[in-house]
């Protein structure tokens, strides 16, 4: 394997910290009122899917830090944020107009980031680059 740049490595770990970030928090205000207020104004009011939902969330984020875990279960983590990621923007764009979903573009673009110099760094190619 070639070596990879030390650019490449600070690019994974600083997008990968960032998401990190967004997503390791959720499970510590899931019962905050403004969180369930939410859920309920995107017209998800179930409670279970509320804490399903988060607790992935924490979890796929936790995954991305870890160096230990391979790299199969790191790729259904990114897969798994993406998801959640682009269904908030359809979500909020589809209730509260395509403005309101546009800025969660800006974390598919760092999820994307983190992912592509995560393969960088793996010395594998992603599928679309």
């Amino acid at each position: 394997m070639a070596s990879v740049s030390k650019k490449v490595k600070i690019t994974f770990w600083v997008s990968t910290i960032l998401v990190a970030f967004f997503t390791v928090p959720s499970i510590f205000v899931v019962n905050l009122p403004s969180s369930i207020e939410m859920f309920n104004h995107l017209g998800v009011g179930a409670d279970w899917f509320r804490w399903e939902l988060e607790a992935a969330k924490t979890i796929a984020g936790l995954i991305l830090l870890a160096p230990f875990i391979k790299w199969r279960i790191k790729e259904w983590a990114y897969v798994g944020l993406g998801i959640d990621f682009i269904s908030a923007g359809i979500a909020l764009g589809a209730v509260d107009g395509i403005a309101a979903g546009v800025p969660i573009l800006l974390f598919v673009a760092i999820l994307a980031v983190s992912y592509i110099s995560y393969h960088k760094i793996q010395g594998t190619k992603t599928p679309w680059y």
